[in-house]
């Protein structure tokens, strides 16, 4: 007898906490149900390609060209609003739990409320860029063959950049201390011909012609150590416009990149080098040979530490100017905010199982030197 009546204690608990907020339970169920589908089902390949192309993809593209037609990024004010929203509602129940009683109950949904709405935007996260990470990359849909290479290829390739780097450094504006001061508001303006090249010779890079979009808190970005960023739920492309000019065009190349499909960030940076060199334009063109430079220098400074000195020296003063204000400027974000930021991002990218973490924006290494190899022998 008294075993049944605890059980029927049980139930009505239960079924009390769940009167405190029904609405709220169902969604945080149906929520987590999905996160739990994703998780069990994204091992299946056939299933991510089919949500990736015949789903997110066109997804993509309408929301994309929908939100294409308001000059600033809609990405942006809905981060702001959400943010602006969390916090007043955190604040308002603070407020109310120290004015009013039922503070067991006000609490529960207060912090029930939050979580759901958490789970319900990763949730849908999982579904508009999660699935990516387990279709067909940009290798496989492309037909790209990415061997092994070898220091003699790596030095081969580094030289071809540094030298191109050389070359472009001429033919962009710079200030009277020498320093790249590309016209940011160009360079987003020119940004929806980027990939026109391109996207020919690869037609799995195709999309709707979009420019990228600057964002107005970008010095937030910089301290966070974020110089752009795609936003699934309005699939726009954000860069950060504070950082120094020379990075702007192979950022926004890179965030084209994720914008046509391409999630994985050292194929990002491949593709967005690729396009940029494709387009021709120097301010791109200057651009992408310090990405590509950077990521190839950094191999063969740990592979042939000679060589890569050698190649250093002979960098145009300018080139050379260029690299050290970047690093001046990233130089001065570095602060607990900085490292908190990388943390969680790298947890996020081994979460979907890009174990180099943030080390993969380096293994865009073999792309370079298997593509440009042949080119650097010329």
């Amino acid at each position: 007898m008294h075993s049944m009546e605890t059980t029927a204690t049980k139930k009505r608990g239960l079924a009390a906490i769940w009167a405190l907020c029904p609405k709220r339970h169902v969604l945080l169920l149906v929520s987590a149900g999905l996160i739990a589908l994703h998780l069990l089902t994204r091992g299946d390949h056939a299933l991510m390609v089919f949500l990736s192309e015949k789903i997110v993809r066109p997804l993509h593209r309408a929301l994309g060209s929908f939100n294409a037609r308001v000059p600033f990024s809609m990405a942006e004010l809905l981060l702001g609003l959400f943010a602006a929203a969390a916090l007043g509602y955190i604040a308002f129940q603070i407020a109310a739990l120290i004015r009013k009683g039922e503070r067991p109950a006000r609490l529960y949904r207060t912090l029930v409320t939050l979580f759901t709405a958490g789970l319900s935007i990763y949730a849908l996260f999982c579904l508009l860029w999660g699935v990516y990470y387990y279709a067909d990359d940009f290798a496989e849909k492309s037909g790209f063959e990415n061997r092994e290479i070898s220091v003699e290829q790596l030095e081969s390739v580094t030289r071809y950049f540094a030298r191109l780097a050389n070359a472009y450094a001429a033919e962009v504006p710079r200030d009277e201390n020498g320093f790249c001061v590309s016209d940011r508001a160009e360079i987003l303006r020119r940004s929806p011909e980027v990939f026109a090249g391109t996207e020919k010779k690869y037609p799995c890079l195709e999309g709707p012609p979009l420019a990228a979009k600057g964002i107005c808190f970008s010095r937030v970005m910089s301290y966070l150590d974020f110089s752009g960023f795609f936003f699934p739920f309005t699939a726009e492309a954000n860069v950060n416009t504070d950082m120094p000019a020379c990075d702007l065009a192979a950022t926004v190349a890179h965030e084209l990149s994720h914008q046509r499909g391409v999630a994985k960030e050292q194929e990002a940076n491949f593709t967005a080098v690729l396009a940029c060199l494709d387009y021709g334009d120097p301010d791109y063109c200057y651009s992408a040979c310090l990405l590509a430079y950077t990521h190839l220098g950094n191999a063969l400074a740990g592979a042939d530490r000679a060589a890569w000195e050698e190649i250093f020296d002979g960098l145009d003063e300018n080139v050379v100017r260029d690299l050290l204000s970047r690093r001046a400027y990233w130089a001065q974000f570095d602060t607990p905010a900085q490292t908190v930021s990388n943390t969680v991002y790298e947890g996020f990218l081994h979460s979907y199982d890009q174990t180099l973490g943030l080390k993969s924006y380096g293994a865009c290494v073999d792309l370079l030197v298997n593509y440009y190899y042949e080119a650097s022998l010329g």
